[in-house]
C-alpha cells in the first residue's frame, strides 16, 4: 500500500489499486474503462457519455491547467470516477477559474491518484471493462467485493442526462433548422451547428415523431450518449418513424440507434475505443481520418447485409464499423466525434456533408 493512501479501487476479484483521494469523497460503483487522450480532460470530466464510468487516463498528469468556463461539454459533469497517476492542484493558465478537484467536489465525483494507470490499462486492455468500487483506503476487502457483487450499473443513463424540456439555441443569422435528439449530446456538436449557421432545437431523447415533425425542422441530428443503444427503445423508435422524411445525422451512440432503426444489430466491446487517436478509413475515398472516440458499443457489420445501409468507414485498429449511410434516405452516421474538442478536427467537414444535404 502507497504511503498516505487514503482512497482505493477494489475489484470483484480481489485486486486492490491504493492512492490518494482528490474532488468527491463518496463510495462509488462504476464501470471502469481507459482513455488514452493527451489533452481534454475538462472535455472527457463533463462528457454526458461516461455517466456510471470510472475513467482511467493513461496520460500521466492531470488537472495541471485548470478549468475553464468555455470548455465543459455540459453543465453538469455525470462522470462516475475519474483515476490518474499525477494529479496536479496548481493549475498553471491564465484561463483556468477552479481546480479540476474543485468542479468534481463540487458535484460529488470521486478521484484518485497515484494510481499505476499504465498497469491499470493494461489490465482493462486485456481483460475487458468491468465493474469497480472506489472507496476508504480501510474498507474491508470482502466488504468490498460484496458491495460489487451485488450491485448493478444503471441503465438509465441516457435518460438522466438528456435534457428535460425543448430548448433552442440560436445563431445570428439562421439558415436552417435542425433538430438534434439529445441522449446526452455534448455541446460543442450544439456549437458545430450554429457555427454553420443552424438554428438548433435540442429535444428530449424520448420526443415523439409527431413532435418534432411539428417543429418543422430541415434536418434532424442523432446525438452521442452514454449506454447500451437497446436502452432507448423510445428514440429508436421515432428515429425509424422519421426515416426518409428528412436528412438525419447520427454521431456515436447516435450511429448505433439509427443501425438499430434500420433493422442492424449491435454488441459489447470488449473495452470500447477512447480517446483522440483512432484511425478510421473512409472506404469510399481511402482517406484516413484520425478520430476522437468515447463508446462501448458497436454496429455488427454482418448485419447491415440485411439492411438499406452502406458501410462507409472502418476502424483501422479493429476493423470495426465507423460510419454508415442510406443515400435514398439521405441518412447517415459515424462512430466517432467530427465536433471533437480539443481535438483532432480531421472530421469536422461532416458537418458540412449535413448541411449540404439539408439544402439539396
Amino acid at each position: 500500500m502507497m504511503k498516505n493512501a487514503d482512497r482505493k479501487l477494489v475489484f470483484e476479484d480481489g485486486q486492490e489499486y491504493y492512492g490518494r483521494g482528490f474532488g468527491g469523497s463518496g463510495d462509488r460503483v462504476c464501470e471502469i474503462v481507459f482513455n488514452t487522450s493527451m489533452a481534454g480532460y475538462q472535455e472527457i470530466l463533463s462528457d454526458p457519455s461516461y455517466t456510471y464510468q470510472a475513467v482511467v487516463m493513461t496520460y500521466p498528469l492531470i488537472g495541471n491547467y485548470g478549468m475553464a468556463r468555455d470548455d465543459y461539454e455540459s453543465a453538469k459533469p455525470s462522470m462516475g470516477a475519474l483515476i490518474v497517476r499525477e494529479y496536479n492542484d496548481e493549475p498553471s493558465s491564465f484561463r483556468s477559474e477552479k481546480t479540476l478537484g474543485e468542479v468534481m467536489a463540487e458535484y460529488d465525483i470521486p478521484g484518485i491518484s497515484g494510481v499505476d494507470t499504465r498497469k491499470l490499462g493494461r489490465f482493462i486492455r486485456d481483460e475487458g471493462s468491468r465493474k469497480v468500487l472506489i472507496t476508504r483506503s480501510d474498507t474491508p476487502k470482502e466488504e468490498g467485493m460484496a458491495l460489487l457483487k451485488d450491485t448493478d450499473i444503471p441503465k438509465d443513463a441516457a435518460s438522466l442526462v438528456s435534457t428535460k424540456r425543448i430548448r433552442e439555441a440560436v445563431p445570428d443569422s439562421p439558415v436552417h433548422h435542425v433538430a438534434a435528439i439529445d441522449c446526452g449530446m455534448k455541446e460543442n456538436i450544439v456549437r458545430s451547428l450554429m457555427q454553420r449557421g443552424c438554428r438548433v432545437t435540442i429535444v428530449p431523447y424520448d420526443t415523439s415523431p409527431e413532435v418534432i415533425r411539428s417543429l418543422q425542422p430541415d434536418g434532424i441530428l442523432i446525438s452521442n450518449g452514454p449506454g447500451d443503444p437497446e436502452d432507448v427503445p423510445e428514440t429508436i423508435a421515432t428515429v425509424k418513424s422519421l426515416i426518409g422524411s428528412y436528412p438525419i445525422f447520427g454521431i456515436c451512440l447516435g450511429h448505433q440507434i439509427l443501425s438499430l432503426a434500420y433493422g442492424a444489430k449491435t454488441y459489447k466491446l470488449k473495452f470500447g475505443h477512447r480517446g483522440g487517436n483512432h484511425p478510421v478509413k473512409d472506404i469510399r475515398t481511402q482517406r484516413i481520418e484520425i478520430t476522437s472516440q468515447n463508446h462501448s458499443y458497436a454496429v455488427i457489420s454482418d448485419s447491415i447485409n440485411d439492411t438499406p445501409l452502406e458501410i462507409t468507414h472502418i476502424n483501422l485498429l479493429d476493423g470495426t464499423v465507423e460510419g454508415v449511410c442510406c443515400e435514398k434516405d439521405r441518412a447517415f452516421s459515424v462512430q466517432y466525434h467530427p465536433e471533437s474538442a480539443p481535438g483532432p478536427q480531421d472530421s469536422a467537414f461532416l458537418f458540412d456533408r449535413f448541411i449540404s444535404l439539408m439544402e439539396e
